[in-house]
């Protein structure tokens, strides 16, 4: 995997555990989870265009 998709992925991981530590201690953020959506898609679509 290289350096740039390696690092969306720790950011992907990254922000679904804040997103989920803020749904556990604030409650519910619709938007936070669909942020998070997106990025993953993101992510994905930068893992398969490197061909990883």
């Amino acid at each position: 995997m290289p350096g740039s998709a390696k690092a969306m992925a720790i950011l992907t991981v990254g922000g679904l555990v804040m997103v989920t530590a803020y749904t556990v201690t604030l409650g519910s953020n619709g938007w936070l989870w669909f942020g998070w959506v997106v990025l993953g898609l993101l992510t994905v679509g930068v893992m398969a265009a490197r061909g990883t």
